[in-house]
């Protein structure tokens, strides 16, 4: 098993990806004081897999980091290739966790519920603001859904009256004004893709010129070395060198960026739940490993990670949902 090196290796990738946006959130965004701490069970070991969202490869990997300095004897397999990975995964027990950056499909619960005779349990782990990232030296502040829409849709089915494809489109002048937008964005295997193509371009069709990444980071370093670059990614991905704008819904109208007041209550227009989907059979308990790790995640300490990591910590109330799922 490679999973301690994968671990080790995923919190360094983590700490330097996520450094800047990590920093800020600490600052500003504190645990619930009310969410149980974590109390150490019986002695717990053996060996457990993850497949599913890259946009929570660091949560995931941070989160066994913690958990084995209670548990030294666990072992859990991380892999992070995009959402749609998760329910195959499931349904051919390869995996006990699936963790996702959207919500199962209808035809990916209904595949689960066909094979195991009852649906999948679906576990909010914390919140994401999905963010549409440019470079840090782009003068942009704000968007408004309708321009995004312009921007990485060819159908626009929000009804902006223009393809929007150079900067002087946005009204940037100078330097910006003639240069092409040069789109970054996640691959059709993503959780993330899925959201925004949901959320953001109304169920439209993206741009052929939309260069597609494997990773969230990959977007964010792309944009990075591409002054003119605008893409969209977890807002935990963040560095310093990119901008994440604030948005609006109308052109014009008010401006809300990712922050935790405006994500929880649905201000910002791409906030999002990050959820592990596990398989729970009614009336049964859970295996030992899967219930333990669960309720490491869902402890004070659990959602302290989240906010080292650059993502928002759940309410308590939907802490106290989410654990009572768990029993």
């Amino acid at each position: 098993m490679k999973t301690v090196a994968f671990g080790k290796k995923m919190l360094i990738i983590g700490i330097v990806l996520g450094f800047f946006a990590q920093a800020v959130m600490a600052q500003n965004v504190k645990v619930d004081e009310r969410i149980p701490r974590y109390k150490k069970a019986a002695s717990i070991s053996g060996n457990a897999n993850s497949i599913g969202s890259d946009t929570m490869n660091n949560l995931m990997a941070l989160w066994l980091e913690g958990f084995r300095k209670y548990y030294p004897l666990v072992n859990v397999q991380i892999e992070g290739k995009g959402s749609s990975t998760a329910p195959p995964a499931l349904i051919e027990s390869t995996a006990q966790f699936g963790p996702m950056s959207r919500a199962m499909k209808s035809k990916e619960i209904d595949a689960i519920e066909q094979k195991y005779g009852f649906k999948p349990t679906a576990l909010r782990t914390s919140l994401d603001a999905l963010a549409v990232f440019v470079h840090k030296d782009n003068p942009l502040q704000c968007l408004s859904m309708d321009e995004v829409d312009a921007i990485f849709s060819k159908t626009r089915k929000r009804g902006f009256a223009t393809d929007i494809v150079t900067w002087g489109d946005l009204g940037l002048k100078g330097e910006w004004q003639n240069q092409p937008l040069r789109l970054y964005g996640r691959n059709s295997a993503s959780g993330t893709y899925g959201f925004f193509k949901d959320h953001a371009l109304d169920k439209g069709d993206f741009k052929d010129s939309v260069k597609e990444q494997p990773g969230s980071a990959s977007v964010v370093q792309g944009i990075t070395e591409d002054k003119f670059a605008i893409g969209y990614s977890g807002i935990g991905y963040q560095t310093s060198g990119v901008k994440a704008l604030a948005l609006s819904e109308k052109k014009g109208g008010e401006c809300f960026d990712g922050s935790y007041n405006n994500v929880t209550s649905e201000r910002y227009l791409l906030s999002r739940y990050l959820y592990v989907y596990i398989i729970k059979a009614p009336g049964k308990p859970l295996d030992p490993l899967v219930k333990e790790f669960l309720k490491f995640v869902f402890s004070y300490e659990g959602q302290e990670v989240v906010v080292k990591d650059g993502y928002l910590p759940l309410p308590y109330e939907i802490v106290m949902e989410e654990l009572k799922q768990l029993e």
